[in-house]
């Protein structure tokens, strides 16, 4: 079994904003998924008027079990609940945690659990080809104009690491 790639909504937004959710399906066809509580944060965006709807049709859903629902809700109260539960699956199936949110990638290092966001899927992107290091910067920028609060100008430093 493939192991998990599980995206909160700030990092569903950012791509879904400038249009662009087939980078994450691009670098992950198959991990890629989300939870029924993170699509409903995404919808009420949606209902909005502030995102595209279609944006993620093709992004599976994950259904927690019982053990993952009982350990998101005994996550910090102050993590949403797209966090929490995306946390839980990733927990229990050891999976990657794509989150731009510092608290929940806090929480996912303390239980093991990989972390990447928004600009580490850029850096990936470049790295596995799918972008150049200007469609990067001009993603990143444009996302930037559009709210994202992004912890760096360029990936250019990232990818030199």
């Amino acid at each position: 079994m493939t192991q998990p790639v599980l995206l909160d909504n700030t990092v569903l937004t950012n791509f879904a904003l400038v249009n662009r959710s087939d980078l994450v399906t691009d670098l992950w066809a198959t991990a890629a998924c989300t939870t029924p509580s993170v699509l409903a944060e995404y919808q009420v965006g949606v209902a909005d008027g502030l995102l595209p709807p279609d944006a993620w049709v093709s992004l599976s859903f994950v259904q927690l079990t019982e053990a993952e629902a009982a350990f998101a809700v005994s996550l910090r109260p102050r993590l949403g609940a797209g966090e929490r539960t995306c946390l839980a699956v990733a927990v229990h199936r050891r999976g990657l945690f794509v989150s731009d949110d510092l608290d929940a990638r806090h929480t996912a290092r303390e239980h093991g659990i990989p972390t990447t966001g928004t600009v580490g899927i850029l850096v990936l992107c470049v790295r596995r080809g799918i972008l150049s290091r200007d469609q990067a910067d001009a993603l990143l920028a444009e996302m930037t104009a559009l709210g994202y609060r992004a912890p760096v100008a360029t990936v250019g430093p990232l990818l030199d690491k």
